[in-house]
């Protein structure tokens, strides 16, 4: 398999400077990137497919820092990941671990009881998930809608809902995130903010994205931009995550925020879920 070199990439869209950071053992197999974009900072992780590092998700019972998960697991890079009610700390993502479905929107009651979201429902609970899956023993990756089955020679081990997916196409009307007819966008697809994400490239090489805010608002990435970016980097299918201040990143001891105030501050809060990288 094809590991990745940055200078064999397409050229950045719009990226003014770009900083690299060279892991040493045992990471070297896997490669981060900060691009700066005009609007924002976008850190990428690249997990090559023929690497010895395995992507899944975990949920934790309490709201947790992406570097409490990466201490707790002992991961190398963690990216928030599922959606989550912050008032009741429930999932509003589906999350399958080891086979066992362990988040079920369906049994969150702010959500399923909630009377402006009835219209939608449906659609809610059944938005795009990333998923690791077993092919004849070999693990792949795949981006499908909740009820969407696996190929015929394949089982899903590990899942995690968000949405809505970025690549091939956005669906955010299909996932009910936008209803034009009543101008609802419940993610705020075309303003700027800090945006996170899950793709994979044609060889099955996994890229972590998290694009920061910069100090001077508005600032961040619309949904469209993020699909934009992640095409460009390589990525043929790609899904969106929690955004806004659930956005962070950790990679090999340091955790790079999503949300910035006027004062340049970081405004993080703790989440539900995440991606690991193992």
């Amino acid at each position: 398999m094809l590991l990745f070199n940055w200078h064999s990439f397409s050229k950045p869209v719009n990226s003014s400077k770009i900083v690299q950071k060279n892991t040493i053992t045992p990471f070297q197999k896997i490669q981060y990137e900060a691009r700066v974009l005009p609007d924002s900072i976008a850190h990428i992780v690249k997990i090559p497919d023929n690497s010895s590092y395995l992507v899944n998700p975990t949920i934790s019972e309490k709201l947790n820092t992406v570097e409490e998960f990466a201490q707790k697991h002992k991961a190398v890079a963690v990216l928030n990941a599922g959606y989550f009610d912050p008032v009741n700390q429930k999932s509003t993502s589906y999350i399958t671990i080891q086979g066992k479905l362990l988040a079920d929107p369906k049994l969150n009651e702010r959500l399923v009881n909630n009377p402006k979201l009835k219209p939608y429902l449906p659609k809610i609970l059944n938005r795009s998930e990333f998923r690791r899956i077993s092919c004849n023993s070999k693990i792949q990756y795949e981006i499908a809608l909740h009820t969407e089955k696996t190929a015929p020679n394949c089982q899903i081990i590990d899942a995690i809902g968000a949405g809505s997916r970025l690549l091939p196409e956005l669906t955010l009307v299909q996932e009910g995130f936008v209803d034009n007819t009543n101008n609802r966008d419940a993610i705020g697809s075309t303003q700027l903010n800090a945006r996170s994400a899950v793709g994979i490239t044609e060889d099955g090489s996994i890229i972590l994205v998290m694009v920061a805010q910069k100090p001077e608002l508005p600032s961040g990435i619309s949904i469209p931009a993020l699909a934009n970016l992640m095409k460009n980097l390589g990525a043929n299918s790609a899904m969106n995550l929690d955004g806004g201040s659930s956005s962070s990143l950790y990679y090999n001891g340091t955790t790079y925020n999503g949300k910035i105030d006027k004062q340049g501050k970081n405004a993080m809060r703790p989440v539900k879920s995440v991606l690991l990288v193992k």
